[in-house]
């Protein structure tokens, strides 16, 4: 009777070993899950990208004022009949840095 107790837990450890660790196991399915939740968020964040993009080249196509300031921020440019003026701060007197008495 015992060795048959034995054969029987033998043969049901044998029986849970594809559902656990085979190739269609539970470990396995839990794996994908999780990699399916990563790529999920993944594509959210390249379609909230794409969106972003997607306004920008209507705007560029739309209007002239995207255009206008994209050409001044990043190229520097400036309309021809303005006037651009350039302030430069001058750096910190060291003399009204010093304590008094000295």
């Amino acid at each position: 009777m015992r060795l048959l107790a034995i054969l029987l837990a033998g043969l049901l450890l044998l029986i849970q070993y594809p559902l656990w660790l085979g190739k269609g196991g539970l470990l396995r399915v839990w794996e994908m899950e999780r990699q399916i939740a990563a790529q999920r968020e993944a594509n959210d964040r390249m379609r909230a990208r794409n969106a972003a993009l997607d306004a920008e080249v209507g705007d560029l196509k739309q209007g002239l004022e995207a255009v206008e300031e994209r050409a001044r921020n990043e190229l520097g440019m400036i309309r021809r009949d303005e006037v651009f003026f350039q302030v430069l701060e001058s750096p910190p007197d060291v003399r009204k840095a010093e304590p008094p008495g000295q």
